[in-house]
């Protein structure tokens, strides 16, 4: 795919990191409240909305960002000159010391084969410390679907043959407990389904531009990527009818984990 766009990802900052506050309300960890002495990591930190809570919450703190994204890093260190963002790849993540705090929203999705990758990263935090993860798990949904029923229309077909969306699906909670609670004290899981209210059709379309429609929109010609998006809003229009209020209420799916490290 091509590089992540951080001005259209942040379009709707508000609503992405809800859940990051929501999973963040869930780490409880010892010590100074302040977070001296604790070394933390944001896996897929994106823009630093989600480092930017965990700076809120734990001031004195050691954190790290990391990302793959270079404009997504750009735009991190200008929001938090005061923590370090490093460019790299959660499905390889060895660092040479454990966090006391691993902290992962909305970016393991990107990672196939979670039964390997959630007891690989949870081999990295120190005794006593916290895996906390968000998870979007909306594959199933129609804002979904949609993209892989237009991708097999003859108009892009050619250019998308076999093209998913460069994620699978996220297994049950219950397979999360059970990978986790082999080195846990304690293991956390739940799902939450929020009802973002959107402007209209075309809000569907720009929230899943910067995110889900990239692996199906990147590879497309000018042309076909103009006319991918314009098919996609005409099926977001018909699938997320107007409320009461006017506007289209976008169904979202997040799955939760807190693990505790022995």
């Amino acid at each position: 795919m091509a590089d992540w766009n951080p001005a259209l990802y942040s379009r709707f900052e508000e609503e992405r990191t809800r859940p990051a506050r929501d999973l963040l309300a869930r780490c409880r960890l010892g010590g100074d409240p302040r977070g001296v002495g604790l070394r933390i990591a944001d896996l897929g930190c994106g823009p630093g909305n989600s480092t930017e809570l965990l700076f809120e919450r734990f001031p004195e703190a050691e954190i790290t960002g990391f990302d793959t994204s270079d404009a997504m890093l750009e735009q991190a260190r200008q929001r938090l000159p005061a923590c370090r963002f490093e460019r790299g790849d959660i499905g390889a993540f060895a660092p040479e010391h454990p966090f006391d705090l691993v902290y992962a929203n909305a970016s393991l999705q990107w990672v196939r084969g979670h039964e390997r990758l959630v007891p690989a990263l949870f081999a990295h935090v120190a005794p006593g410390g916290l895996l906390a993860a968000q998870i979007p798990d909306n594959l199933a949904e129609p804002s979904q679907t949609a993209m892989r029923r237009i991708a097999r229309e003859p108009a892009f077909a050619p250019f998308l043959d076999g093209m998913d969306e460069a994620r699978e699906t996220i297994p049950p909670r219950a397979s999360y407990y059970d990978w986790l609670i082999r080195e846990a004290s304690e293991v956390d899981v739940w799902t939450t389904v929020y009802e973002h209210p959107m402007d209209g059709a075309r809000a569907i379309t720009d929230w899943f531009r910067s995110t889900g429609l990239k692996p199906f929109i990147d590879p497309l010609p000018e042309k076909e990527r103009a006319l991918f998006l314009d098919r996609y809003t005409q099926e977001m229009d018909e699938l997320y009818g107007e409320r009461a209020d006017g506007r289209r209420l976008l169904a979202f799916p997040r799955l939760f984990f807190v693990a505790r490290r022995r």
